[in-house]
């Protein structure tokens, strides 16, 4: 009777370990470096940002809580 109890035993050891093994991931995608930016392209840059325009703001459409005020301020 023991024999048979090892043997499952060690059978349903076995079977449980396999099920609850993390799977291992073998496409797992690589991550990418980052190139590091040269000092001169960096300031080229910074250069540039500071001879471009300054974007105009848009307008933005009046909320029906604001047109609200202000007819009860009229």
């Amino acid at each position: 009777m023991s024999l048979i109890n090892d043997l499952v035993q060690g059978v349903v050891d076995g079977v449980l370990k396999d099920i609850l093994k993390k799977p291992t991931g073998t496409s797992k995608r690589t991550r990418r470096r980052k190139r590091a930016t040269t000092t001169s392209s960096a300031t080229l840059r910074q250069i540039e940002k500071l001879l471009r325009p300054a974007k105009k703001q848009t307008s933005r459409k009046r909320t029906v809580r604001s047109r609200s005020k202000v007819r009860r301020r009229a």
